[in-house]
């Protein structure tokens, strides 16, 4: 498994327990980390989508939300809930990946923590927020900057 699925996995089932825990942030990852060994890689990456979740949380689920026609964002199934919101934040504020990567992590981590019709709804309802995205789908924040400063 490579590092960012790996952190990716980590930061959902932290956000899954989050739905369930709340309290003090940097305590509840002390506790967290306690129970997952795992490289410093993979902490400091889960640890970015976490916090980026926790801060954009209400942004995420309105835009989630707006994309889900018939669903309201607490009656999703808690895991689907929080892979799409670490997607979504990476389509939003993570340049250095692409959306369809983040999409198609998502699409994975959904059929492989909860089910493959679960895979299908995430892919709907992010492929969907990507229409909305002001960014190509295929390239990463620094290719965007390089071809428009190539074309200027």
């Amino acid at each position: 498994m490579s590092a960012r699925r790996e952190g990716r996995t980590l930061a959902v089932q932290f956000l899954f327990q989050r739905d369930f825990n709340a309290g003090e942030l940097d305590e509840a990852l002390l506790q967290f980390w306690s129970d997952h060994r795992s490289s410093k890689k993979v902490r400091e990456f889960a640890e970015s989508l976490i916090r980026g979740v926790e801060a954009e949380r209400a942004l995420l689920d309105k835009q989630l939300q707006q994309c889900a026609d018939h669903w309201d964002i607490h009656r999703m199934g808690g895991v689907d809930r929080n892979v799409m919101r670490v997607a979504l934040f990476e389509m939003l504020h993570r340049s250095d990946i692409p959306p369809v990567v983040s999409i198609n992590e998502a699409v994975e981590l959904a059929k492989e923590l909860s089910s493959d019709e679960s895979g299908r709804f995430v892919n709907g309802i992010l492929d969907r927020a990507r229409r909305d995205l002001q960014r190509p789908a295929r390239a990463t924040g620094a290719e965007t900057k390089s071809s428009a400063s190539a074309a200027g």
